[in-house]
């Protein structure tokens, strides 16, 4: 049995509360538990409160954690007790997807990471009182001084890595980043037009610099296009709806139409925009969640155009996170650059910067 402290959710709108927990038993075969160094916010987190009935609760969310490990479960885990590792999203393993290394569209991708976790886990995570906590989010529940993982959910990295802010890379920054090198394969010369420029879309942005191509970079916030530009973009205000010429403009940036876009918002208006930005066979990426019917104008689909949805980067996180944090040594990933901490006892105080847009990402902190 472990007692420590995490940040529970009791209801869709109550705030986090800092509260003891208990791991009833120790990792089984195939698990690890981690002490968590820290652990990023994301906006999926915060999609709880918008999607009520999602995900059970009370429970202890968090999914872009990062720590040390402290206990194996069985022989077979490919880590060591003090291995240093960033956690990502649960998959089985077994489906055609897993096994064609496409982990991210898991067959049980839903129920393993937005519903709670595996069912055979729930009697042994529970407050203090002996309450049920939903038994895992995604894989890693680690708004907590500990987290239970299934080892293929760890990706282990340097040790001289700043670990306490690596979780990012696992699961936001991991997904725009892979966006950019996975699902479209961007290279010396193509060109990239990035809508929204929070977490993911910078990550994309830092990708793309790194992979040697044109990047415009579309937001209504001159601070974050101020980032962007440092990060190697070209900046383009506008807002949420779009001005009318806002395909011209981003066409005129990329030499007739980008070859890729990435949009990072959801906003309906701003989908079109970006396909009609497109050149002839280009393709327009969306990785936010649509909760409306998504309208198409005449003419946002000709001449080749393309769009279709990418699940966390089309990432194999143990291939993708060591390339990012290589490139981070070499200079070409700043990806701390994005990152602001806070103790997680602040953890709604980060929530409502977040909300607020005062922050791009935030990082919680344990105290323990």
């Amino acid at each position: 049995m472990r007692k420590f402290g995490a940040a529970v959710l009791r209801s869709y709108e109550s705030p986090f509360a800092l509260e003891e927990v208990i791991l009833h038993s120790g990792p089984a075969d195939g698990e690890i538990l981690v002490r968590i160094a820290g652990c990023g916010l994301c906006r999926t987190d915060l999609a709880v409160r918008r999607s009520a009935g999602r995900s059970p609760l009370p429970a202890v969310l968090g999914h872009e954690g990062a720590g040390v490990v402290v206990e194996t479960g069985g022989p077979d885990t490919g880590l060591s007790v003090g291995d240093h590792v960033v956690l990502s999203f649960d998959s089985c393993g077994r489906c055609r997807n897993c096994v064609g290394a496409a982990p991210a569209y898991c067959d049980s991708f839903a129920s393993l990471n937005l519903f709670g976790g595996r069912e055979e886990n729930a009697a042994r995570f529970t407050d203090a009182a002996g309450g049920g906590l939903a038994p895992r989010w995604f894989g890693q529940s680690s708004f907590a001084e500990y987290a239970m993982v299934p080892a293929r959910n760890a990706v282990r990295v340097d040790p001289s890595l700043p670990l306490e802010l690596l979780g990012p890379l696992g699961c936001g920054f991991l997904t725009g980043a892979g966006a950019v090198l996975n699902s479209f394969g961007v290279g010396p010369g193509d060109t990239l037009a990035v809508f929204g420029a929070g977490a993911v879309g910078l990550a994309a942005v830092m990708a793309a610099t790194a992979a040697g191509a044109v990047t415009v970079a579309v937001d209504r916030h001159p601070e974050r296009l101020a980032l962007a530009e440092r990060l190697g973009a070209i900046p383009l205000h506008a807002a949420r709806a779009g001005p009318p010429d806002l395909p011209d403009r981003v066409r005129r940036l990329t030499d007739g139409g980008a070859r890729y876009a990435l949009d990072t918002t959801g906003s309906a208006r701003l989908i079109n925009d970006a396909l009609l930005a497109l050149r002839p066979t280009g393709r327009l990426g969306l990785v936010a969640r649509l909760h409306t019917a998504l309208p198409l104008e005449p003419g946002t689909l000709d001449r080749g155009r393309g769009i279709f949805h990418i699940c966390e980067g089309d990432a194999v996180p143990g291939l993708l996170i060591p390339r990012l944090t290589g490139l981070w040594q070499a200079g070409r990933f700043p990806f701390d650059q994005l990152i602001r901490t806070y103790p997680l006892a602040d953890i709604n105080e980060a929530e409502r910067d977040c909300d607020a847009g005062r922050v791009i990402k935030p990082v919680l902190i344990p105290e323990g």
